[in-house]
């Protein structure tokens, strides 16, 4: 007969230890990223079956006012065997290990693909008047065991979320990855359309230089994302962010997290912050100037992170989100073109859910939540 399953609070060095023997998991769910999070309360959590440890989890707490009683928010986790027999009991014992402490409902966004669709039928769906939606195409694979933990929340009574429903989820729902495992430096560059194959060549051609900084070259960096979020139209954070990250992170595991800048004739024309966990890594920020953009800075500096990544073991280099969207006349098209060239896929995640624990308290919020 099996141990029970528990959840209890673990170390931060606990946590830590156990996300190293994992393939990956999702950068969010590091200890060190509840101390980027500075406006959230921050735990680890650990999952034991008997004395053993089979998970563990970060989970940011968000005070309701006056009341004490908090959202617990498990962005991109937890960081257990998804596939597991025990996983109605693992995802109870957190429900109930969290009732417990005073939270009001349960926010989590499992790291699983349920459907994932390859460059050649994104590029046809492109073409094709008659869809307008990735979930309008037919995919390429449907994940089993994706499929299996949806149909799982659903039956415990999780919600889940999109832009359209409740309050907003913070998670992609739809991201875009290149495989890495088992490929050269040479395959990878012949998975990608001429395109992208003639502005790699044209960065070589021209001079531009791809290096990594520290520390000291996020100020350069912020220089070109404020240029790029007026340029966008987004609101941008402020330096203190990043260099709060740069530097939590790179306590955490000194190749946790680089900044790659591309110049051109001692010019900065394009930064990319990067970061990995185990075989993921991920395209984290960029930002580029306007100045000699027929340069391709932003090209070289991808080329240069994606041997990277492979050099470092990566079996994922992750371009994070995308919309659900393949329409010719949408606005972020270009985006999808771009990475569409990379020759990787477009990759459907379970997407973030919600399991009220208190539902007086939860409908509450997520009023509150839709009237800001």
């Amino acid at each position: 007969m099996s141990a029970p399953i528990t959840v209890r609070e673990i170390t931060a060095d606990e946590h830590l230890a156990w996300l190293r023997t994992q393939p990956s998991a999702s950068f969010l769910q590091t200890p060190a990223w509840g101390d980027v999070k500075t406006d959230w309360r921050h735990e680890s959590l650990g999952w034991f079956e008997g004395d053993t440890m089979v998970g563990a989890a970060l989970v940011l707490h968000r005070s309701l006012p006056k009341l004490g009683r908090t959202l617990a928010y498990l962005p991109e986790g937890p960081c257990i065997d998804w596939a597991s027999p025990r996983l109605v009991e693992l995802l109870r014992a957190l429900r109930d290990h969290l009732k417990a402490e005073g939270a009001f409902a349960l926010r989590l966004g499992p790291p699983v693909p349920t459907h994932r669709w390859h460059a050649a039928t994104i590029k046809a769906a492109i073409s094709d008047p008659a869809t307008a939606r990735y979930d309008q195409a037919p995919p390429d694979v449907v994940e089993p065991v994706g499929t299996t933990v949806v149909e799982t929340l659903r039956r415990l009574g999780f919600k889940h979320l999109s832009a359209d429903d409740g309050f907003l989820a913070g998670q992609p729902e739809y991201v875009f990855q290149i495989p890495l495992e088992g490929r050269s430096e040479t395959e990878l560059l012949a998975g990608m359309n001429q395109l992208w194959r003639r502005n790699i060549k044209k960065t070589q051609k021209n001079g531009v230089i791809v290096r990594t900084g520290d520390a000291t070259d996020l100020g350069t960096f912020h220089r070109l994302y404020l240029e790029t979020a007026e340029r966008d139209r987004f609101t941008p954070r402020g330096l203190e962010y990043f260099e709060r990250m740069y530097r939590v992170m790179s306590a955490e595991d000194p190749d946790r997290i680089r900044v790659y800048l591309a110049e051109h004739e001692g010019e900065v024309l394009a930064a990319t912050i990067f970061i990995r966990v185990g075989r993921h890594a991920w395209y984290s920020y960029g930002a580029s100037t306007a100045a000699k953009r027929d340069l391709q800075a932003s090209t070289a500096v991808q080329w240069q992170i994606m041997r990277d990544a492979l050099d470092a073991g990566a079996a994922v280099y992750d371009l994070r989100g995308i919309t659900n969207t393949v329409a010719e006349d949408n606005p972020h098209i270009g985006l999808i073109r771009f990475k569409v060239g990379t020759g990787g896929e477009a990759v459907r995640l379970a997407g973030e859910w919600d399991l009220p624990l208190n539902r007086l308290l939860y409908t509450a919020f997520d009023l509150y939540m839709k009237r800001r």
